[in-house]
């Protein structure tokens, strides 16, 4: 019985794009055996609500200086105007509707059009670029369907679900919010569930605190130790990883990462025509050749 994961995210949330590297690693590690299902947070429904807590264009770039120290790439410029994240979630949950399991793939595009292009979440016409780019995302239908009853319904479900953190462990390590009333998970906050055990991971983690959980939990599930190279990362993660999550993934339990020697590896495939490198933001994203 694998082990239900639900993942509170916003495709806005730098620190949530900051620990995609240690997500990565926990899907690499255990597999099939985590449930993962996604929860969209919802932080901010219009754009005045951060005007009003005093965000501008300016200190979103600037912003973004102080998480390049944790890996992942970033383009940082002022954007045209400060955005709400609604839209961008109501496309996630779209996706979600039309084809199960695509969510994945529509979050993962915005967050990283959001942290390396001047993406503006709230624009309909920005979002369907971005998606459109997707292999297996219908940008066309997502977009139209942002504002159905159906997409209202099911976001509006798990912007309820990701208020309900009053009370729990996350809560207890300063790890929520209450910028909008009701107690709500940070993103990237993940709960972990198995026979009526429940176990809470709120916001920012290493990842090495998602480890522990999951070994108390089920101490006999398989977990598969980081390979020697490159290669089977970028056959596993066919759309692509950038070289934080290859530096992290390609660590042993918890050796520091070596970022140098992963991107020496990663351009050695390059160089050996099993790989390429895709420019984003002030790094790139590694594909396996002919992808």
């Amino acid at each position: 019985m694998s082990i239900a994961t639900n993942l509170y995210n916003d495709p806005a949330c730098p620190w949530a794009y900051s620990e995609i590297p240690e997500l990565r690693v926990i899907e690499w590690r255990y597999g099939s055996q985590l449930d993962w299902r996604l929860v969209l947070i919802g932080l901010t429904e219009d754009a005045s609500q951060y005007v009003a807590r005093g965000y501008t264009p300016l200190l979103g770039a600037l912003g973004q200086l102080n998480f390049r120290r944790y890996g992942m790439p970033f383009s940082p410029a002022p954007k045209p105007r400060i955005s709400a994240t609604a839209r961008a979630c109501r496309a996630v949950v779209a996706a979600r509707l039309i084809d199960p399991g695509s969510e994945w793939r529509a979050l993962r595009a915005l967050q990283l059009a959001n942290f390396t292009t001047p993406l503006v979440l709230e624009d309909d016409e920005q979002l369907m670029a971005v998606l459109t780019g997707v292999e297996g995302l219908d940008a066309n239908r997502i977009v139209a369907l942002l504002d159905s009853p159906e997409v209202t319904e099911s976001y509006e479900r798990d912007r309820a679900e990701a208020r309900t953190a009053a009370g729990s462990p996350a809560e207890r390590q300063g790890k929520t919010a209450s910028t909008d009333g009701a107690v709500r998970f940070t993103a990237p906050s993940v709960v972990f569930e198995r026979d009526g055990q429940r176990r809470v991971a709120g916001g920012f983690q290493p990842v090495e605190a998602y480890d522990v959980l999951i070994a108390n939990l089920d101490p006999t599930l398989e977990r598969r130790p980081a390979p020697e190279t490159p290669a089977p990362l970028l056959e596993r993660f066919p759309d692509g990883l950038t070289t934080q999550e290859v530096a992290a993934l390609l660590t042993s339990g918890n050796d520091a990462r070596d970022r140098t020697a992963a991107e020496a590896a990663l351009l050695e495939l390059v160089s050996e025509g099993r790989a390429e490198r895709i420019p984003l933001g002030d790094d790139a994203l590694w594909r396996g050749a002919g992808r």
